[in-house]
This record gives structure tokens, C-alpha cells and sequence, in this order.
């Protein structure tokens, strides 16, 4: 079988292809799973899209209300943006600690949310800042919470002729901290990754989104224990029964794996790095 590749000039040609082919092409910007997959046969399609060139994809722009990231960002325009100021510092280290050099000059940000792993790098502090993730199709526009995105290890919701345009979140007060577990700094997978975003008011906790990886088939919001430190002040003595119950909530959620008696230690300590990041 013939594999077709296309270089598409814009996203209506983008989303004709996808019509065309429904589930039997396959978009590619960076490459850094796709290839992979090709080359070991996990999948065959008749059709390859090449997005990486689309230059109406790739942005990060802010408005009085949102910050909006396209689809074809790279991790290194993340990580050197301008626009993403410090209390946004969590987002730029996530992305600063995506694999190596190269695939951070190739990966993108769309592709990351796409591959739907586990252990993706820029999901936890997207979940925190409560991500939504814009969708298109040649008949539609669609809006999806990035929490509600997520179906299961490697799916996403998003259809055959649908794909995904831009990442955006509101513009925020507080602060995002980040801290990734791995088994060497910057190229490993995350054994576990922690995001934290948290705005406070005479030191009380008034607002608090955690965002989990590698704890779960896909990225996760910690909401028993966002609910434990709305309106409590903060202090060694909180941060550290956070800790503890949400190593408990890990332990009933990996229940019966062989990992479980690692992460529901760890956690402790990436959480508790990612709290102290974004303080």
C-alpha cells in the first residue's frame, strides 16, 4: 500500500484532507511519536498530513482575558516566550524539561495533548491553569475542558476529521509551579510530574488547581485535595497532610500495580517541590 504525503498551505486544506480520509490519515508536526510508530508499524495509514509548516498554527498571543498557545507551539517557543511571565514559570519549566534539546526544537505542544501519554510533560500544568482545548473540523469549532479531553491511555476525544488548533487558559493571578520526577534530569520519561497553580490572600489558600502525570492512564486533576486547602492557610504543617492524603488517594488509585509502593511515596516530595515552586 501506497502511504500519500501531503504539505497542506492552510488549516481548511488540513481539515478537507481529514474529511477525505477520515481515520485512514494521520497529522504530523514534530514527529516525535509519529515516527516512531511508523517505524515499528503500530500504524498504517494511507495518508500522512504534514502540519509543521503551518505557520498560522504556531503562536502564543494574550488578550485581556486568555493566553492562547497554537497547536504547532514547539516546547522551546514555550520555554522562551515573553509572553509567559514569570507567575507562568511552572508552563516554561515543563516545557524546558520535554526530552532533549532536539526533540523540545521539534515537539509541540498539540502533539503532546494528542499522544494522550501518561507521563506527557505539558499536561499537569495545563490541567492547572484549566486548560481548554480548541477543536476543528470543516463544519465546526468546538471548545473541550483538556480534563475532559482525556478518555484513556493513548485516546483522546477528537474525531476522525476533527483536529486540534489551539490550547488556551485565562489570564492568571496566582503563580504555577512545576517539579518532574525522572530517572535523569530533562531526557526521561516522568516518573512522575506535579503542577500546582495556587492564588492565596494573607497567606490563605483561595484558589487551587493540582494537575497529576504519570499517576493515572492520563493526566489528572487532584480535586480531594484542591478541596482540602481551599481556605486554609498556609504552612509546613498543611502542605504536608496535603501530602499525605493525596499518597493515599494514589494508593487506591494504582491498587494491584507494581509501581505503586514507589509513587505513593514520591508523590509526596514531587508535590510538595511543586507547591514550594509556585509559592
Amino acid at each position: 500500500m501506497n502511504l500519500e504525503v501531503y504539505n497542506p498551505k492552510n488549516t481548511e486544506e488540513v481539515l478537507d484532507l481529514l474529511n477525505s480520509y477520515k481515520r485512514d490519515a494521520k497529522l504530523i508536526a514534530g514527529g516525535t511519536d509519529l515516527v516512531l510508530d511508523l517505524r515499528e508499524k503500530k500504524i498504517k495509514p494511507k495518508a500522512i498530513i504534514d502540519i509543521s509548516n503551518l505557520d498560522e498554527l504556531k503562536y502564543i498571543k494574550k488578550d485581556d482575558n486568555y493566553i492562547e498557545i497554537g497547536a504547532c507551539t514547539t516546547f522551546t517557543d514555550i520555554e522562551k516566550s515573553e509572553i509567559l511571565t514569570d507567575n507562568l514559570k511552572g508552563l516554561k519549566k515543563a516545557a524546558s524539561e520535554v526530552g532533549s534539546p532536539q526533540i523540545r526544537n521539534r515537539g509541540t505542544i498539540g502533539g503532546n495533548i494528542c499522544n494522550a501519554s501518561p507521563a506527557a510533560d505539558i499536561v499537569p500544568p495545563l490541567l492547572s491553569l484549566d486548560a481548554t482545548v480548541v477543536i476543528k473540523s470543516k463544519e465546526n469549532i468546538r471548545e473541550v475542558s483538556l480534563e475532559k479531553i482525556f478518555l484513556n491511555k493513548g485516546k483522546i476525544d477528537i474525531k476522525e476529521d476533527e483536529m486540534v488548533s489551539s490550547v488556551k487558559f485565562k489570564n492568571i493571578k496566582g503563580k504555577l509551579g512545576f517539579y518532574k520526577l525522572g530517572l535523569r534530569k530533562a531526557l526521561a520519561i516522568s516518573k512522575i510530574a506535579t503542577a500546582i497553580y495556587i492564588e492565596k490572600e494573607d497567606n490563605i489558600c483561595k484558589e487551587i488547581r493540582i494537575g497529576n502525570g504519570a499517576l493515572g492512564r492520563h493526566g489528572l486533576r487532584e480535586r480531594k485535595v484542591e478541596d482540602y486547602l481551599i481556605n486554609k492557610e498556609i504552612n509546613e504543617a498543611i502542605i504536608e497532610a496535603s501530602a499525605t492524603l493525596l499518597s493515599g488517594e494514589i494508593e487506591k488509585r494504582l491498587k494491584g500495580r507494581s509501581s505503586l509502593e514507589f509513587k505513593k511515596e514520591a508523590v509526596k516530595g514531587t508535590f510538595k517541590k511543586a507547591f514550594k515552586d509556585a509559592l
